[in-house]
């Protein structure tokens, strides 16, 4: 019997030296399972696997306790704290990292005496394992994981690419476990020093199956100039496609490194809207929703003139169908919001949302513009403001036919901007006449609320001629709007008169006695402006309001009369102090 199991131990012993790391087991039950079946064969069971481990619920391996113990600083203390005679213990290890795939490898080292093979698709198991058990020189100060790990990860630097990835990899399935032991950390250094180094003058000296030296092509002489334009977007972007297979939480893990090494935020934004497209393909909704909320978490470190804004919109539609939480919706929004001049009509004109009976949700875009307000104006730039506001005079007149829009909603957007951003009110009350319109049944009192928001001063005279005769404005404001032109022209009236008594000098007549003639555009027009009795009943007041038409019209005659006056008397002060000039000469 003795002689048995001996043979078995040295089968065992030779099994494990010959098969490699990567190889499966046709049997099903791994290196601690043979243990486990030799000492069975041999009849020791109590004696050679007198310790029963069960790790994380997954799977229970028996192994010898001496052996185990003797490399694992955790084990050897729990045994040594324990009084019990009992040769058989149990050990639940409930967070073991890596599962029993790992715990196999960790017995695979500690029968095999300390050794074996370190490479890239395991040094994270391994190393996160070695801290797990406390397997360090406190224990064996030859033959201890940790330290063998440690050096084998010096080597990191000679690692191809898809190694590199091959870990990283590894490491996201190892959270937290793998963050606190530090070879997280240097996976990442070492794939952002690679990545910035390709993303430079030089090319890449660590080829992949999307950078754009693994092709091995060479360009002519004609063709160079296109090409290079190519090569310098490849440049940048070839590790794209690679960094598909990390996780959310790693990828957050690689940009926040990007950052603050300082690199380009433009690539960086560029990356993150790739990496939410193209896992989209696949994505359950549950996953969906998880990359956008780490995107947009991540957007928001980044600059916001870097991060393009028709991707963000792109975004904002996918939100819209998932059920994102209100603060990655706010921080979208202000991302978008902060970005306004730069978005188009066809981005605002987002479907109201479930329940509401309005075409378009107009509480969105208020929201956007408050955004955009709140950096202040002293911080917008008077083009972005203009951007904007011919933007919002766009989305007005587009919402101003729909029956279901409340007047509060339509009185919001029209003054949502300050007075500044508009040169001309003429779009606003092209889309007030539209929405009044539409809503005829309104009360006069919500009309005047409505036209509340015109700026009568920045409306062009035919705005303010076609407002005197149109029925659905309030009758007040189209006395205001008239009032409001006849002042503007009575003020160039004043600043034409000014000119007039200029020229009247008596250093601007000519000298060939003319003194006392006057030209018949000098004729003077006047005329009266009655005040108008705004309480009197409607037919009055559109009739005051057609004579008021025609005195306004006058009054643009007169002014023009004056300016063409102006302008011969300027040409006959010319001429006379030229003659004036030359008198000495033929007196001499």
């Amino acid at each position: 019997m003795h002689i048995s199991v001996l043979v078995g131990w040295l089968l065992l012993m030779f099994f494990l030296t010959q098969v490699p790391k990567k190889e499966s087991f046709d049997l099903g039950f791994g290196v601690v399972g043979f243990l486990y079946f030799f000492a069975y064969l041999g009849g020791m069971e109590s004696c050679c696997c007198d310790l029963q481990v069960d790790v994380n619920g997954e799977e229970t391996f028996m192994v010898d306790k001496k052996i185990i113990s003797s490399f694992s600083g955790r084990l050897s203390k729990l045994f040594a704290k324990s009084r019990s005679t009992v040769n058989n213990f149990k050990v639940i290890f409930h967070d073991f990292p890596g599962g029993g795939e790992n715990f196999e490898l960790v017995s695979r080292f500690c029968y095999n005496n300390g050794i074996i093979e370190i490479n890239p698709s395991n040094i994270a198991l391994l190393n996160c394992a070695a801290h797990f058990m406390e397997m360090n020189d406190s224990v064996s100060r030859r033959n201890n994981l940790l330290e063998q790990t440690e050096k084998s990860l010096e080597q990191i630097s000679y690692w191809s690419w898809s190694e590199l990835l091959v870990a990283l990899k590894q490491c996201q399935d190892l959270l937290p476990a793998v963050k606190s032991s530090g070879i997280l950390q240097k996976c990442l250094d070492s794939l952002i020093g690679r990545v910035a180094l390709a993303s430079g003058s030089e090319a890449s000296p660590y080829p992949s199956n999307s950078s754009p030296d693994s092709s091995g092509c060479r360009v002519s002489c004609d063709t160079r100039s296109t090409e290079s334009l190519k090569n310098s977007y490849s440049r940048v972007t070839w590790w794209f496609e690679d960094l598909l297979v990390l996780n959310p939480n790693l990828i957050e893990m690689v940009v926040k490194s990007m950052i603050s090494r300082k690199y380009d935020h433009a690539i960086i934004s560029r990356f993150l809207f790739y990496y939410q497209k193209s896992k989209f393909v696949t994505a359950t909704s549950n996953e969906k929703q998880k990359i956008t909320e780490s995107i947009v978490d991540l957007l928001c470190f980044l600059d916001q003139s870097s991060v393009s804004c028709k991707s963000l919109f792109g975004i904002l539609r996918v939100v819209l169908s998932l059920n994102i939480g209100k603060g990655c919706r706010n921080k979208l929004e202000s991302m978008i919001g902060s970005q306004m001049d730069q978005a188009t009509l066809d981005n605002l004109l987002v479907p109201s949302p479930h329940g509401c009976n309005y075409l378009y949700d107009v509480n969105l875009v208020l929201r956007f513009l408050k955004a955009f307000l709140s950096k202040g104006n002293s911080k917008i730039s008077l083009i972005c403001l203009r951007r904007v506001s011919s933007l919002m005079d766009l989305y007005i007149a587009e919402v101003a036919p729909d029956p279901s829009l409340r007047p509060s909603k339509f009185i919001a957007l029209t003054s949502a901007l300050p007075g500044t951003a508009r040169e001309s009110y003429d779009e606003i009350y092209r889309a007030m006449d539209m929405y009044l319109e539409v809503h005829a049944g309104l009360s006069e009192e919500e009309k005047t609320k409505i036209c509340c928001t015109l700026n009568y001063d920045k409306l062009s005279y035919e705005s303010c001629i076609h407002l005197a005769q149109n029925t659905k404005f309030p009758s007040k404001t189209a006395v205001q709007a008239l009032i409001s032109q006849q002042s503007k022209l009575k003020s160039l009236l004043q600043e034409t008169n000014q000119s007039r008594s200029f020229t009247d000098s008596p250093c601007s007549t000519s000298s060939n006695g003319r003194k006392g003639e006057k030209d018949d555009s000098q004729e003077q027009t006047v005329l009266y402006a009655g005040k108008l009795d705004v309480s009197a009943d409607n037919q009055k007041l559109r009739a005051h309001l057609k004579g008021m038409q025609w005195r306004v019209m006058e009054l643009e005659k007169a002014c023009q009369k004056m300016q063409t006056q102006m302008a011969k008397m300027m040409k006959s002060k010319t001429t006379s102090h030229s003659n004036a000039i030359s008198l000495p000469k033929l007196c001499s």
